[in-house]
């Protein structure tokens, strides 16, 4: 494969993960406008919710068996348009019904388009020879920064939840069909050989299990700050209500910058270190939020856990590539399902200890969770094909 058919695989999974960044931050940060729209009830709403993270859990399961006959890049070409289109779908409908078929394509979608993505993010690191892999999620954070601004634009000026998606699908709908002409995989072999390959080499789920616990773990700790820094914020640190809104745009804005540098501290030190230091750091977050006397202190504490927690989740899906190296798109599809088990165990869990204990309280939970991940890091280590400085395989070709 030519080095420039492998930098432009790499430049539109980029684009890929980033588009994915924007749709999926349009949808969660506009969900008290579809509540609105729809006149789901407050009972129902949980309902919906927990439908889209296991909706993607099955579209991961499918994925698994769909990639045995058919590309990753092929899934990626199809599902990133249907998961646009069922964006869109979202905003246009009126009745219940049309929420809930439009949010379970977009579930399912999505499942099918984050093991792909990743899929192919893990066989271009192997034909790189090198970590890239945070790369490929900062584009993804960066999105979301991009679609949560959006959102808060639409909300700011009272759009329609279809006057402030139209123009998002209208503008990368387009991009993601041009982009996904240049998809490309690191392993190119046919599809006989992929078969073959597949049942020769089996993934053994006792081996994989402490990178599963690892992405719940990445998860329950990314939910927790999604779901409830604001409340925490203003109820716990008695913050102002605008001030509340600002914890989670700084660890999005920290967790693009920490993947954007996170490559080359893989390459630096390797990734069972990376991932050791993210697990601290994140740790360390999460008690300073626990701890904290007001609210500036708490914020520092989000900053932190943002930088900790960016590393874990793409490394995770590396150390799964490089464990199971002539099946490792069937590993990622399993590992990716652990990515909603994480998101749906994460915030009932927090909000339930709070509710019952204490918010302070609660934040230890996940603290002591993410701490765990110094457990598994070994799970992470890259022998014998550990990517970095003074750690390359030989006769790997540098494509930029």
């Amino acid at each position: 494969m030519t080095d420039a058919r492998l930098r432009h695989g790499r430049a539109s999974l980029t684009l890929s993960f980033f588009v994915q960044g924007v749709t999926f931050a349009s949808l969660v940060t506009r969900i008290p406008a579809i509540q609105d729209r729809y006149g789901i009830s407050d009972g129902l709403l949980p309902v919906f919710l927990a439908a889209v993270p296991i909706l993607a859990g099955v579209g991961s399961v499918v994925t698994e068996k769909v990639v045995a006959r058919v590309r990753p890049r092929v899934v990626l070409r199809w599902t990133q348009p249907l998961v646009l289109l069922a964006l869109l779908g979202v905003g246009a409908g009126s009745e219940l019904w049309e929420a809930a078929l439009a949010l379970g394509v977009f579930g399912l979608a999505v499942g099918a388009l984050d093991a792909s993505t990743n899929m192919i993010g893990v066989s271009l690191q192997r034909a790189y020879g090198r970590s890239i892999m945070l790369g490929f999620h900062a584009a993804y954070s960066l999105g979301g920064i991009a679609g949560a601004s959006l959102a808060w634009a639409g909300a700011h000026w009272d759009l329609s939840l279809l006057a402030s998606y139209l123009p998002v699908v209208v503008l990368l709908l387009p991009v993601a069909l041009v982009g996904s002409r240049w998809y490309v995989e690191g392993n190119q072999e046919d599809e006989g050989q992929r078969a073959a390959k597949d049942k020769a080499v089996s993934v053994s789920f006792k081996l994989l299990m402490p990178l599963c616990l690892v992405m719940s773990f990445a998860y329950i700790g990314d939910s927790t700050v999604s779901n409830w820094s604001a409340k925490y914020l203003q109820d716990v640190l008695g913050s102002s209500e605008q001030l509340s809104t600002v914890p989670y745009n700084v660890y999005m804005v920290t967790t693009l910058l920490g993947r954007a540098v996170g490559d080359f501290g893989v390459r630096r030190f390797g990734a069972v270190a990376v991932v050791r230091f993210g697990s601290v750091l994140a740790a360390a977050g999460f008690g300073v939020v626990a701890v904290a006397g007001g609210a500036w202190v708490g914020m520092l504490g989000f900053t932190l856990l943002g930088f900790g927690l960016c590393v874990v989740v793409p490394q995770t899906f590396a150390a799964a590539g490089r464990m199971f190296p002539g099946a490792s798109d069937t590993a990622i599809a399993r590992l990716n399902i652990f990515n909603y088990v994480g998101f749906l165990v994460g915030s009932p869990l927090v909000g339930g200890l709070g509710d019952a204990w204490s918010y302070r309280g609660a934040m230890l939970v996940p603290m002591v969770l993410v701490l765990a991940i110094l457990v598994y890091a070994k799970s992470f280590d890259a022998e014998p094909a550990r990517y970095g400085g003074g750690h390359e395989r030989p006769r790997t070709v540098d494509v930029g």
